[in-house]
């Protein structure tokens, strides 16, 4: 009887020992279980908070556009796309000139003036002339008229600098196709603001430029500063921008912003687009920062003072 007593006593405890275990067992499954539910948990907040954050980013971007006019894949042809705007004051400070001084004003874009395979050419031009030199920073300029160029921190003349070795660089051809597309965009600028073309003069800085995201090195780096080309350059009537290179494909950022005070308005860069206006305070503007990639574009400047007038370019 005693050893029956002892046998089931044993085979109690063993019993309650294999209880002991399942439990064991089963409270670290749901511990496991707890804990892992627990790290899926903090992986999602984790991969919610970077697509949040990925969102704030790529929309802050764009935040302080109220309108796009014109959009890169659109076509602009055969017409201008024109938005008229009130003159500003700006002009009162300065002698009127009939026919040619801002009577209506605005700002307008076409594609219909520069064909994309004439763009090609001219980037070309540009290419070839800024790898002559260029800036530290990310903002480098080539004007054909006055020959500067920029080199490190500074700008050289690249007739006097380089010689009969440009000659090298630069065609008769390249320089008929620049004079041609300044004609060009002369004359859209007078038959979309009825002025006379001929007493419209070609004015300094006209140039090309070449951006991308190389951090500032001098000011001239800085381009991004909203301004009035009236107010920076007295001589500007009308300003006109011919981009080489297009917006999403080529770089980003680097859309020119026009800042009403009703909202901040867009064109986006599409190679052969021709976009201009008149150049007083109506049209503040600035140039977003490019954030990719290589921005190319010539500003073409126009002046109703013949004494601030400069003549097209030509190969020494």
């Amino acid at each position: 009887m005693a050893l029956l007593r002892l046998r089931n006593a044993k085979g109690a405890n063993a019993s309650e020992i294999e209880r002991k275990i399942k439990r064991g067992n089963a409270l670290r499954q749901g511990s496991s279980w707890r804990s892992s539910r627990g790290l899926v948990a903090l992986l999602l907040v984790a991969l919610s908070t970077c697509v949040v954050a990925t969102w704030l980013y790529v929309t802050s971007l764009d935040s302080d556009i109220t309108e796009t006019l014109v959009s890169q894949g659109e076509l602009v042809s055969p017409q201008p796309r024109v938005y008229s705007v009130q003159c500003s004051e700006d002009y009162e400070n300065y002698k009127r000139y009939p026919g040619c001084t801002p009577q209506k004003c605005g700002r307008a874009v076409t594609d219909n003036v520069v064909t994309r395979e004439e763009a090609q050419v001219l980037r070309r031009l540009a290419e070839r002339g800024l790898a002559l030199a260029g800036s530290e920073g990310g903002a480098s300029i080539l004007d054909l008229h006055s020959g500067a160029l920029s080199m490190g921190k500074q700008f050289v003349n690249i007739y006097r600098y380089f010689g009969d070795q440009i000659s090298d660089v630069f065609t008769q051809e390249d320089f008929q196709l620049y004079r041609n597309v300044r004609g060009r965009i002369q004359a859209v600028i007078a038959e979309t603001f009825g002025l006379n073309p001929a007493l419209m003069y070609l004015t300094k800085p006209t140039f090309f430029s070449r951006i991308n995201s190389t951090a500032a090195k001098t000011q001239h780096d800085e381009y991004w500063h909203p301004h009035i080309d009236k107010v920076t350059y007295g001589s500007f009537d009308y300003t006109s921008l011919l981009y080489l290179s297009d917006y999403g494909s080529d770089f980003t950022g680097g859309r020119f912003v026009f800042m009403d005070q009703n909202g901040n308005r867009t064109v986006e860069p599409r190679a052969g687009r021709v976009s201009f206006f008149s150049s007083g305070s109506e049209n503040l503007h600035r140039v977003e920062k490019v954030t990719w990639g290589t921005r190319y574009a010539i500003t073409v400047s126009f002046t109703c003072d013949p004494a601030h007038g400069i003549s097209d370019p030509a190969l020494p």
